[in-house]
């Protein structure tokens, strides 16, 4: 199999990856979660640190895989999914928002840096299958990825205030 072959391969197994039931994920997530999510990234918005350890995992994932703590990895990977869901909309609106207030220069800098982030996420989410290989592999990229969506969606709140 050719690098190329395997990259692309990959990529579309993370992307499937994180893509996998969206509604369910989404069901999982309360207007309370979403709230408490957006609240805690809003009152950390200065202190990206902070907000990471105080913001990440700790409203809605961590509980959800408490109440989940029996079932299987998949269905604890939904616990993930569902918080990367809100995170991913607190990122697109961070992303806008940041976007707004550039100039053209400024606008296509931070295109290129997001798309890099993407790149690296991906990549970096899907090693943990590329070293597991096993299903246990599924749990972790989803919190992979819902862990590296919210360090970005804090990122560009953070971006907002300089």
């Amino acid at each position: 199999m050719s690098i190329r072959f395997a990259f692309v391969a990959a990529t579309a197994a993370v992307a499937l990856l994180s893509s996998a039931l969206p509604g369910a994920a989404q069901s999982l997530a309360s207007g309370r979660d979403v709230a408490a999510i957006r609240g805690c990234a809003e009152k950390y918005a200065d202190n990206v640190d902070e907000g990471e350890r105080r913001c990440i995992f700790t409203l809605v994932s961590d509980p959800c895989a408490k109440r989940r703590e029996m079932q299987p990895d998949a269905s604890r990977a939904e616990c993930f999914r569902a918080e990367q869901a809100i995170w991913d909309e607190i990122l697109n609106d961070n992303f806008r928002k940041l976007r707004d207030d550039l100039d053209d220069d400024q606008k296509a800098k931070l295109r290129d840096m997001q798309r890099a982030w993407i790149a690296y996420r991906d990549t970096t989410c899907q090693f943990y299958y590329d070293k597991i290989q096993g299903s246990m592999a599924t749990t972790m990229i989803a919190a992979c990825l819902a862990r590296e969506t919210a360090r970005r969606a804090l990122l560009l709140r953070f971006f907002q205030g300089l």
